[in-house]
């Protein structure tokens, strides 16, 4: 287990005992039965330090009540023409499972824009794809396969990356703050794929940045990556990028082909299905009368830590060697948070 020793975790959590509503419902919804592999989680990611870890998991907890997590899946982005806006240019999806039974999420890290929408609607959208695969799709896999599943791995598709991502680098910084200190050690591996040389070229420098059981998550993977991950799901999980030759042209979802169904970034795919109906009948149940509320659901989101803010300077200080990127830098602080 690591850093995190079966006495750690006696301790951290004979300190949870102690909690009292609403802090003890939350911690449910975070643990989903499965509090002993919940405590490591956070252990790991504070070195094993058990009072570090529990100050962590009590910012998470009360972040989620400050900030209603728990009711986020009843808040759906509306209407559906919005969402499909959001999809399309914050390429997220699930395509599959391992062989182990671990879900296999899809990002198009290079092809997405985030330009469709407020940064409220897609700090939204991807909270509520993490609770729904903490509070649905983990659970149902562990039913589907028979065992303890935990955790679920991350194909990244570098497609098109550019100079241009500088100007998503605040909002994409802001979501990865909100997985390091909510969420973390959620995922098992993240394979990298379609790299660009300007990806390498970043990943060089940034990588001795990073913690070792970080590094040692990241494998980078030759073109697309079809033959490395074969060997650990079948062809109908592997996310759609890795099953077609060369990286083509274009942007967003519709970069990736015409059939909706086999895109997992597209809101057509039977997991966005799945997912935004799920959501639309949750906000049902909680308001059964009323029509369903406009406006995106605002989310606090604290401040990255020093080593994060390190890593985004390095990055940027990266990419800019790559050229001029006249107006590209005012846009990564004039990136505002709009109010919907």
């Amino acid at each position: 287990m690591g850093l995190a020793s079966q006495d750690s975790i006696k301790q951290l959590s004979a300190l949870m005992e102690e909690l009292e509503e609403p802090l003890k419902n939350t911690f449910q919804n975070v643990h989903q039965g499965y509090q002993h592999e919940t405590l490591a989680r956070f252990l790991r990611a504070r070195e094993g330090s058990v009072s570090k870890a529990h100050k962590m998991l009590m910012d998470c907890l009360n972040w989620r009540i400050q900030n209603e997590i728990d009711d986020i899946l009843s808040k759906p982005i509306v209407p559906v023409d919005l969402y499909r806006s959001v999809r399309d240019s914050q390429l997220i999806g699930m395509s599959g499972y391992t062989k182990e039974g671990h879900p296999v999420f899809a990002l198009g890290v290079g092809l997405s824009t985030f330009d469709k929408a407020s940064v409220h609607y897609y700090v939204q959208s991807h909270i509520q794809i993490n609770e729904y695969r903490d509070r649905i799709v983990l659970p149902e896999a562990c039913k589907k396969y028979g065992k303890k599943i935990v955790t679920c791995l991350k194909v990244l598709d570098m497609t098109g990356l550019k100079l241009s991502a500088l100007s998503q680098i605040k909002l994409v910084t802001m979501i990865s703050t909100v997985d390091d200190l909510n969420y973390p050690e959620k995922t098992e591996t993240y394979y990298i794929v379609n790299a660009p040389y300007i990806f390498s070229a970043c990943w060089k420098v940034v990588k001795p940045l990073l913690q070792e059981r970080t590094r040692k998550k990241v494998k980078v993977l030759s073109g697309n990556g079809r033959d490395e991950l074969l060997k650990i799901m079948d062809y109908d999980s592997l996310p759609h990028f890795c099953k077609r030759d060369g990286s083509g042209s274009g942007s967003g979802s519709a970069h990736y082909g015409s059939s909706e169904n086999s895109n997992c970034f597209s809101l057509d795919h039977p997991f966005h299905q799945e997912l935004y109906n799920f959501i639309k009948q949750q906000a049902s149940y909680a308001n059964p009368v009323g029509p369903i509320k406009h406006g995106s659901f605002h989310v606090d989101v604290p401040p990255p830590d020093a080593d994060e803010t390190l890593i985004v300077k390095t990055i940027e200080s990266e990419m800019h060697k790559f050229g001029d990127i006249n107006g590209i830098s005012h846009s990564v602080n004039g990136l505002k948070i709009l109010d919907n």
